[in-house]
Protein backbone atom coordinates (compact mmCIF):
# COMPACT_ATOMS: atom_id res chain seq x y z
CA UNK A 1 0.00 0.00 0.00
CA UNK A 2 1.17 3.37 -0.88
CA UNK A 3 2.17 6.07 1.88
CA UNK A 4 -0.47 8.61 1.99
CA UNK A 5 0.88 12.31 1.91
CA UNK A 6 -0.85 15.45 2.53
CA UNK A 7 0.30 18.62 -0.17
CA UNK A 8 -1.00 22.26 0.56
CA UNK A 9 -0.08 24.35 -2.14
CA UNK A 10 -1.01 27.50 -3.57
CA UNK A 11 0.42 31.09 -4.20
CA UNK A 12 2.22 33.35 -2.01
CA UNK A 13 0.33 35.10 1.21
CA UNK A 14 -2.81 32.85 0.62
CA UNK A 15 -2.03 30.60 4.19
CA UNK A 16 -0.60 28.00 3.60
CA UNK A 17 1.56 27.80 6.17
CA UNK A 18 -1.16 28.01 8.76
CA UNK A 19 -3.08 25.49 7.53
CA UNK A 20 -0.26 23.02 6.88
CA UNK A 21 0.11 23.62 10.78
CA UNK A 22 -2.72 22.75 11.60
CA UNK A 23 -3.43 19.86 9.60
CA UNK A 24 -0.14 18.27 11.51
CA UNK A 25 -1.14 19.20 15.08
CA UNK A 26 -4.49 17.56 14.29
CA UNK A 27 -4.17 14.47 12.32
CA UNK A 28 -0.27 13.91 13.77
CA UNK A 29 2.20 15.04 11.27
CA UNK A 30 5.41 16.51 9.99
CA UNK A 31 5.49 18.95 7.58
CA UNK A 32 8.31 18.90 4.17
CA UNK A 33 8.57 22.64 3.04
CA UNK A 34 7.68 22.63 -1.34
CA UNK A 35 9.73 26.10 -1.30
CA UNK A 36 12.74 26.66 -3.51
CA UNK A 37 13.77 29.27 -0.84
CA UNK A 38 13.42 28.45 2.43
CA UNK A 39 16.17 25.92 2.00
CA UNK A 40 18.86 28.81 2.55
CA UNK A 41 20.00 29.60 6.10
CA UNK A 42 19.83 33.12 7.38
CA UNK A 43 16.64 33.97 4.58
CA UNK A 44 14.22 34.00 6.76
CA UNK A 45 11.95 37.13 6.61
CA UNK A 46 11.74 37.06 2.85
CA UNK A 47 11.43 33.77 2.08
CA UNK A 48 8.56 33.82 4.50
CA UNK A 49 9.61 30.96 6.72
CA UNK A 50 8.11 28.91 9.45
CA UNK A 51 8.55 30.96 12.64
CA UNK A 52 10.48 29.44 15.51
CA UNK A 53 7.92 29.30 17.65
CA UNK A 54 5.60 27.09 14.75
CA UNK A 55 8.87 24.97 14.42
CA UNK A 56 9.04 24.66 17.18
CA UNK A 57 5.08 23.40 17.47
CA UNK A 58 5.34 21.00 14.33
CA UNK A 59 8.88 19.37 13.46
CA UNK A 60 9.53 21.05 9.62
CA UNK A 61 12.17 19.48 6.88
CA UNK A 62 13.93 21.12 3.86
CA UNK A 63 14.42 24.11 5.67
CA UNK A 64 17.78 25.35 6.23
CA UNK A 65 19.22 23.17 4.67
CA UNK A 66 21.66 24.95 1.61
CA UNK A 67 24.28 28.13 2.45
CA UNK A 68 22.95 30.78 0.36
CA UNK A 69 26.14 30.35 -1.94
CA UNK A 70 24.56 27.08 -3.37
CA UNK A 71 22.56 25.85 -5.94
CA UNK A 72 19.39 23.69 -5.16
CA UNK A 73 17.46 22.25 -7.68
CA UNK A 74 13.76 20.67 -8.52
CA UNK A 75 16.30 17.36 -8.64
CA UNK A 76 17.45 17.66 -5.05
CA UNK A 77 14.00 18.85 -4.13
CA UNK A 78 12.62 15.79 -4.89
CA UNK A 79 15.63 13.52 -3.62
CA UNK A 80 15.43 15.19 -0.25
CA UNK A 81 11.52 15.42 -0.10
CA UNK A 82 11.22 11.36 -0.47
CA UNK A 83 14.14 10.70 2.00
CA UNK A 84 11.94 13.03 4.62
CA UNK A 85 8.76 11.56 3.62
CA UNK A 86 10.40 7.81 3.95
CA UNK A 87 11.58 9.22 7.12
CA UNK A 88 8.70 10.43 8.49
CA UNK A 89 5.93 7.78 7.65
CA UNK A 90 8.41 4.76 8.79
CA UNK A 91 7.94 6.91 12.43
CA UNK A 92 4.18 6.21 12.09
CA UNK A 93 3.51 10.23 11.21
CA UNK A 94 1.74 11.96 8.06
CA UNK A 95 3.91 13.83 5.83
CA UNK A 96 3.05 16.97 4.96
CA UNK A 97 4.46 19.03 1.66
CA UNK A 98 3.51 22.75 2.03
CA UNK A 99 4.92 25.08 -0.67
CA UNK A 100 4.63 27.49 -3.47
CA UNK A 101 7.68 25.88 -5.76
CA UNK A 102 5.37 24.86 -9.14
CA UNK A 103 7.74 22.73 -10.75
CA UNK A 104 9.26 21.09 -6.90
CA UNK A 105 5.48 19.81 -6.39
CA UNK A 106 4.79 18.43 -9.79
CA UNK A 107 8.29 16.77 -9.99
CA UNK A 108 7.62 15.08 -6.93
CA UNK A 109 3.60 14.45 -7.48
CA UNK A 110 3.65 13.12 -11.08
CA UNK A 111 6.60 10.94 -10.29
CA UNK A 112 9.26 12.38 -12.47
CA UNK A 113 12.58 15.19 -11.95
CA UNK A 114 14.61 16.51 -13.83
CA UNK A 115 18.14 15.08 -13.26
CA UNK A 116 21.29 16.54 -12.38
CA UNK A 117 21.58 20.54 -10.82
CA UNK A 118 19.90 21.50 -14.34
CA UNK A 119 19.74 25.70 -14.10
CA UNK A 120 15.70 25.58 -13.49
CA UNK A 121 15.78 29.06 -15.36
CA UNK A 122 16.52 27.24 -18.48
CA UNK A 123 13.74 25.18 -18.03
CA UNK A 124 11.37 27.70 -17.04
CA UNK A 125 12.71 29.44 -20.18
CA UNK A 126 12.25 26.40 -22.66
CA UNK A 127 9.00 25.70 -21.44
CA UNK A 128 7.87 29.42 -22.25
CA UNK A 129 9.48 28.49 -25.64
CA UNK A 130 7.30 25.18 -25.38
CA UNK A 131 3.99 27.35 -24.71
CA UNK A 132 4.44 29.50 -27.47
CA UNK A 133 3.98 27.11 -30.34
CA UNK A 134 0.42 25.69 -31.69
CA UNK A 135 -0.48 22.35 -31.06
CA UNK A 136 0.88 21.12 -34.56
CA UNK A 137 4.46 22.93 -34.08
CA UNK A 138 4.69 21.06 -30.57
CA UNK A 139 3.57 17.94 -31.67
CA UNK A 140 5.51 18.41 -34.90
CA UNK A 141 8.44 19.08 -32.79
CA UNK A 142 8.19 15.62 -30.61
CA UNK A 143 8.26 13.80 -34.39
CA UNK A 144 11.74 15.86 -34.87
CA UNK A 145 12.99 14.66 -31.76
CA UNK A 146 12.31 11.34 -32.08
CA UNK A 147 9.64 10.97 -29.37
CA UNK A 148 6.67 8.96 -29.33
CA UNK A 149 3.90 8.92 -26.64
CA UNK A 150 1.37 6.73 -26.15
CA UNK A 151 -1.52 9.49 -25.68
CA UNK A 152 -0.87 12.95 -27.34
CA UNK A 153 -1.94 15.73 -25.39
CA UNK A 154 -0.23 19.59 -24.62
CA UNK A 155 0.69 18.61 -21.15
CA UNK A 156 2.23 14.95 -21.67
CA UNK A 157 4.24 16.81 -25.03
CA UNK A 158 5.58 19.31 -22.87
CA UNK A 159 6.36 17.48 -20.28
CA UNK A 160 8.02 14.41 -22.55
CA UNK A 161 10.43 17.43 -24.41
CA UNK A 162 11.95 18.90 -21.20
CA UNK A 163 12.74 15.51 -20.49
CA UNK A 164 14.31 14.59 -23.35
CA UNK A 165 16.41 18.48 -23.21
CA UNK A 166 17.50 18.72 -19.50
CA UNK A 167 16.66 14.88 -17.90
CA UNK A 168 20.19 12.94 -19.04
CA UNK A 169 18.25 9.59 -19.13
CA UNK A 170 16.05 10.41 -16.58
CA UNK A 171 12.14 9.09 -17.34
CA UNK A 172 9.13 9.39 -15.22
CA UNK A 173 9.22 7.11 -12.39
CA UNK A 174 6.49 5.26 -10.85
CA UNK A 175 4.47 6.83 -8.30
CA UNK A 176 5.79 5.46 -5.11
CA UNK A 177 2.66 7.67 -2.88
CA UNK A 178 -1.29 8.35 -2.33
CA UNK A 179 -1.38 11.97 -2.31
CA UNK A 180 -4.22 14.50 -1.47
CA UNK A 181 -3.52 17.95 -2.88
CA UNK A 182 -5.12 20.89 -1.38
CA UNK A 183 -4.92 23.94 -2.80
CA UNK A 184 -5.60 27.26 -1.50
CA UNK A 185 -6.54 30.47 -3.42
CA UNK A 186 -8.68 33.25 -2.82
CA UNK A 187 -10.15 36.25 -4.50
CA UNK A 188 -7.62 38.62 -6.51
CA UNK A 189 -7.96 41.67 -5.22
CA UNK A 190 -8.23 39.99 -1.51
CA UNK A 191 -4.75 38.22 -2.47
CA UNK A 192 -2.87 41.04 -3.82
CA UNK A 193 -3.99 42.99 -0.67
CA UNK A 194 -2.81 40.46 2.04
CA UNK A 195 0.43 40.53 -0.67
CA UNK A 196 1.12 44.30 0.00
CA UNK A 197 0.49 43.94 3.85
CA UNK A 198 3.15 40.89 3.79
CA UNK A 199 5.55 42.65 2.69
CA UNK A 200 5.22 45.61 4.87
CA UNK A 201 5.21 43.31 7.84
CA UNK A 202 8.57 41.78 6.56
CA UNK A 203 10.04 45.67 6.42
CA UNK A 204 9.12 45.97 9.72
CA UNK A 205 10.47 42.87 10.78
CA UNK A 206 14.48 43.33 9.19
CA UNK A 207 13.95 42.54 5.68
CA UNK A 208 16.58 45.13 4.86
CA UNK A 209 19.35 44.11 6.84
CA UNK A 210 18.45 40.36 6.06
CA UNK A 211 18.36 41.67 2.20
CA UNK A 212 22.07 43.70 2.77
CA UNK A 213 23.29 40.80 4.39
CA UNK A 214 22.82 38.82 1.08
CA UNK A 215 23.96 41.40 -1.18
CA UNK A 216 27.40 41.71 0.81
CA UNK A 217 27.48 37.86 1.05
CA UNK A 218 26.28 36.09 -2.18
CA UNK A 219 25.37 39.15 -4.56
CA UNK A 220 25.59 36.33 -7.74
CA UNK A 221 24.12 33.38 -5.96
CA UNK A 222 20.75 31.72 -6.89
CA UNK A 223 19.75 32.39 -3.65
CA UNK A 224 20.20 36.32 -4.38
CA UNK A 225 17.32 35.96 -7.68
CA UNK A 226 14.84 35.48 -4.99
CA UNK A 227 11.71 37.93 -4.75
CA UNK A 228 12.22 40.42 -1.84
CA UNK A 229 15.96 40.77 -2.51
CA UNK A 230 16.76 41.09 -5.72
CA UNK A 231 14.58 44.37 -5.81
CA UNK A 232 16.39 46.20 -2.77
CA UNK A 233 19.95 45.35 -4.57
CA UNK A 234 19.45 48.34 -6.70
CA UNK A 235 18.98 50.50 -3.40
CA UNK A 236 21.96 49.10 -1.91
CA UNK A 237 23.93 50.10 -4.75
CA UNK A 238 22.20 53.83 -4.62
CA UNK A 239 20.82 53.32 -7.95
CA UNK A 240 16.79 53.78 -6.85
CA UNK A 241 14.69 54.82 -3.64
CA UNK A 242 13.56 52.66 -0.92
CA UNK A 243 10.45 53.13 -2.27
CA UNK A 244 10.67 52.10 -5.42
CA UNK A 245 12.62 48.99 -4.33
CA UNK A 246 9.39 48.45 -2.03
CA UNK A 247 7.03 48.82 -5.06
CA UNK A 248 9.06 46.50 -7.23
CA UNK A 249 8.76 43.60 -4.36
CA UNK A 250 5.29 44.36 -3.80
CA UNK A 251 4.59 44.63 -7.66
CA UNK A 252 6.47 41.21 -8.49
CA UNK A 253 5.27 39.28 -5.24
CA UNK A 254 2.00 39.78 -6.89
CA UNK A 255 2.61 38.76 -10.40
CA UNK A 256 4.26 35.55 -9.10
CA UNK A 257 1.43 34.71 -7.03
CA UNK A 258 -0.59 35.35 -10.22
CA UNK A 259 1.94 32.75 -11.93
CA UNK A 260 1.81 30.43 -9.25
CA UNK A 261 -1.76 30.30 -9.65
CA UNK A 262 -1.88 29.71 -13.59
CA UNK A 263 0.84 27.01 -12.98
CA UNK A 264 -0.94 25.08 -10.55
CA UNK A 265 -4.83 25.04 -12.21
CA UNK A 266 -3.22 24.45 -15.78
CA UNK A 267 -0.43 21.85 -15.02
CA UNK A 268 -1.11 20.13 -11.76
CA UNK A 269 -4.46 18.26 -10.90
CA UNK A 270 -5.96 20.14 -7.51
CA UNK A 271 -8.95 20.99 -5.90
CA UNK A 272 -8.87 24.57 -4.81
CA UNK A 273 -10.83 26.12 -1.76
CA UNK A 274 -11.39 29.65 -1.71
CA UNK A 275 -9.85 30.74 2.22
CA UNK A 276 -12.34 34.13 1.68
CA UNK A 277 -15.37 31.90 2.03
CA UNK A 278 -17.46 30.92 5.09
CA UNK A 279 -16.73 27.04 6.39
CA UNK A 280 -13.50 26.20 3.57
CA UNK A 281 -11.49 24.53 6.41
CA UNK A 282 -14.17 22.69 7.47
CA UNK A 283 -14.56 21.23 3.84
CA UNK A 284 -10.37 20.51 3.94
CA UNK A 285 -11.06 18.74 7.43
CA UNK A 286 -13.99 16.55 5.57
CA UNK A 287 -11.78 15.68 2.63
CA UNK A 288 -8.70 15.61 4.81
CA UNK A 289 -10.70 12.57 7.19
CA UNK A 290 -12.00 10.98 3.82
CA UNK A 291 -8.55 10.36 2.56
CA UNK A 292 -7.23 9.40 5.88
CA UNK A 293 -10.21 7.23 7.17
CA UNK A 294 -10.49 9.06 10.12
CA UNK A 295 -13.36 11.03 11.94
CA UNK A 296 -13.49 14.91 10.98
CA UNK A 297 -14.44 15.67 14.66
CA UNK A 298 -10.95 15.64 15.95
Amino acid sequence: MKEKILVVLGPTAVGKTALGIALAQKYGGEIISGDSQQVYRKLDIGTAKASAAEQAAVPHHLIDVRDVSDGYSAFDFVEEAKAAINDIASRGKLPIVVGGTGLYLQSLLEGYHLGGRVNQDDVLNYRRELEKLSDQELFHLLKVEGIELPELNRRRATRALELDKFSQGVRNHEKSYDFLVIGLSDDRQALYERINERVDQMLEQGLLDEARWLYETAPQSQASRGIGYKELFPYFAGEISLEAAVAQIKQNTRRFAKRQLTWFKNRMAVDFYMVSEAGYKEKIDQAVADFLGENPSL
